[in-house]
């Protein structure tokens, strides 16, 4: 009985909600239809959408992409035309002593303008080129130290020479760099591989020695010097395996940067013949 009691009422809660709910709903509803015509509610009363106007559009910018490649034409620099017949000759080989006149680093983006300044005259049979000429070049390639232990890289092109009110186009590469002598006109940071490796190594040697105390110390204790081997051990096992693994730690080590700092001594070299007036 008491079940059957539980079920009706439950029956008549359930059916009940759902009376309740319907009769709200159809209640709202007929509110709305006493305020609003239902029979206009479609499309066509919609608003239309609004016009664009394709003047007032705003007209899509495009930029150009910058080139990667330098360009090695000094726009600052009004050169100097030469008549080849009337001018002096300068034959390639030719070598100026001169100070650079800004910070040389790796950091330094491709395409930026550099110049040195001569130390000292430079004589030919022909021409006296007076200290205070300018040497103007440019960055053709540069990076920071990389891995496996390369240095940086700094590429200096000359591309021409100031002297007196006059700018005549040259062609020249570095050959000396801060008194050290440079190759292929690369002036590099020091290649570290081989010191990586070898710091790998004393990082072995090192925690061999302090495990190397630690037995030693256990050693004059005698509640623990039977296990004082086990430090020197495990210490020997660390050295080993920092002097197999080495050369593979090594590679993901980076070499040194190339900073020169201004007013340092360089010797640049002319590639081409050099034509004065």
């Amino acid at each position: 009985m008491l079940r059957k009691l539980i079920y009706t009422s439950m029956a008549i809660i359930f059916f009940g909600c759902c009376a309740v709910a319907y009769e709200l709903d159809m209640s709202v509803d007929e509110e709305i239809k006493k305020k609003y015509d239902s029979s206009k509610l479609n499309y066509e009363v919609l608003p239309n959408l609004p016009k664009i106007d394709n003047s007032t559009q705003k007209t899509q910018v495009q930029t150009t992409v910058p080139k990667t490649q330098p360009n090695f034409s000094n726009s600052t620099l009004n050169i100097t035309p030469i008549d080849k017949s009337k001018a002096v000759k300068l034959r390639a080989g030719l070598k100026f002593p001169v100070k650079s006149n800004q910070l040389i680093t790796d950091s330094i983006r491709i395409g930026s303008n550099v110049s040195f300044t001569t130390s000292a005259h430079v004589y030919t049979k022909t021409l006296t080129i007076p200290a205070g000429s300018k040497l103007n070049g440019v960055i053709v390639n540069s990076h920071n130290p990389q891995l496996a232990g390369n240095g940086g890289l700094v590429v200096v092109r000359i591309n021409s020479i100031t002297t007196g009110s006059k700018t005549y186009s040259a062609d020249g590469k570095v050959t000396k760099a801060n008194y050290k002598r440079i190759f292929f006109n690369n002036i590099k940071g020091k290649r570290k591989y081989w010191s990586n490796v070898g710091k790998q190594i004393s990082k072995g040697e090192n925690f061999y020695g302090k495990t190397k105390k630690v037995s030693n110390k256990m050693s004059n204790i005698p509640i623990i010097e039977y296990v004082s081997f086990v430090p020197k051990f495990v210490g020997a096992l660390g050295y080993g395996v920092n002097a197999i693994a080495s050369p593979v730690i090594g590679v993901f080590g980076k070499g040194g940067s190339v900073s020169i700092p201004a007013g340092s001594a360089f010797e640049i070299k002319l590639v081409e013949d050099l034509y004065l007036y």
